[in-house]
């Protein structure tokens, strides 16, 4: 009978143990409309391809991160997830990195991930080749077309949470966000269209630094700020190059210039002033500086911090309350744990005003 008993609670044992260990494992559906599981919440993970540390560093938690790609060590520049957290680089290297590399499996299996978080990739049989080399769970991620308050940003957030154990974290950093987004929103919908002077950002960076002509139609931070964008015209989106007969024509009231091509609009300027002394905008020195953004996909943070600064430039009286060097510090310290605004400032201006001389 005693036998009985003890193999009785033994199997009940086995039961409430196997019911725990279901419990832990985790299904989640990635970017790509994948199903992955895994046994329990990772506790080792690695983030490769455009952008996928950083979305992991906003979780904040460096002990989770195992290994990192050489294209991150080589230059923090640009890219506060990095500033923030300069012990990344002396992680184990996982691959080559950068936008035109594909993974290493045999470095990814080196450092033993519970899970590799990819935004190479969008489609299903580059992430599931990737899986089966490596015999680790494979979570594609996604920027989507905007990245910045973009709905695949929040759900990639999201199934990171997942995938980490973390999803209270997660559901913080996303609605951290849509708090910026919706606050943006709110200052600038009422305006009527006679107070909103027509803005164009020049120098936007597009596989590369460019000058004045480069802009962007549909331009997320000025449609979160609800600026009037004179590029929209041409009912294009995305990065795109104008002519300067062009720009001449439209006679934007204020330009923004993306700090990342400014050298190459200086230099341009030295070669065709009579071009510029046309532009009602140099001329009444209503050129700005906003921080670049897009490097190694989008930088997120950045971006808010120059939405603010954009709002308050455009805006003043709706932005009176707003600092943007301490705006965008309050942003740095909340994703990625540290107030960089000075460090990316000393890199490439900050939030001034500009002359081209």
């Amino acid at each position: 009978m005693l036998h009985s008993r003890q193999t009785l609670v033994a199997i009940v044992i086995c039961l409430l143990l196997g019911a725990v260990c279901q419990a832990q494992g985790i299904k989640v559906k990635d970017m790509t409309g994948r199903q992955v599981e895994l046994s329990a919440p990772a506790s080792r993970i690695v983030a490769i391809g455009p952008g996928a540390l950083r979305l992991c560093a906003y979780f904040k938690d460096p002990s989770l991160i195992v290994g990192i790609e050489q294209f991150d060590i080589d230059s923090s520049i640009g890219r506060p997830y990095l500033i923030a957290n300069p012990a990344y680089a002396n992680l184990p290297v996982i691959g080559p990195g950068g936008p035109n590399n594909g993974p290493d499996p045999e470095q990814l299996l080196l450092v033993r991930p519970g899970v590799i978080f990819s935004t190479y990739g969008s489609d299903r049989a580059f992430t599931d080749n990737l899986q089966g080399k490596t015999r680790i769970p494979v979570v594609a991620l996604s920027y989507g077309e905007t990245g910045v308050f973009d709905p695949a940003v929040y759900d990639s957030i999201r199934i990171i949470g997942q995938v980490i154990g973390r999803e209270e974290k997660a559901e913080e950093i996303v609605a951290y966000m849509e708090r910026c987004r919706l606050d943006l929103h709110a200052r600038t919908k009422d305006i009527p269209d006679s107070h909103r002077p027509k803005v164009y950002v020049g120098g936007v960076n597009m596989k590369g630094a460019h000058g004045i002509e480069s802009t962007q139609g549909d331009y997320p931070l000025f449609n979160a700020v609800n600026a009037r964008n004179v590029v929209d015209e041409l009912g294009r989106r995305g990065a795109l190059m104008v002519d300067k007969e062009k720009l001449i024509q439209w006679n934007p009231d204020i330009i923004f210039i993306d700090e990342g091509g400014l050298e190459l609009v200086r230099q341009d300027y030295q070669k065709n002033k009579p071009f510029y002394q046309v532009l009602g905008a140099v001329k009444k020195g209503q050129i700005y500086g906003q921080l670049p953004y897009n490097y190694y996909t989008t930088n997120i943070d950045t971006a808010i911090a120059n939405a603010y600064y954009i709002g308050k430039v455009l805006y003043p009286d709706r932005f009176a309350d707003i600092d943007p060097a301490a705006k965008a510090d309050e942003i740095y310290e909340f994703l990625v744990g540290q107030g960089v605004y000075a460090r990316m400032a000393a890199d490439y201006g900050g939030f001034q005003a500009l002359t081209l001389e």
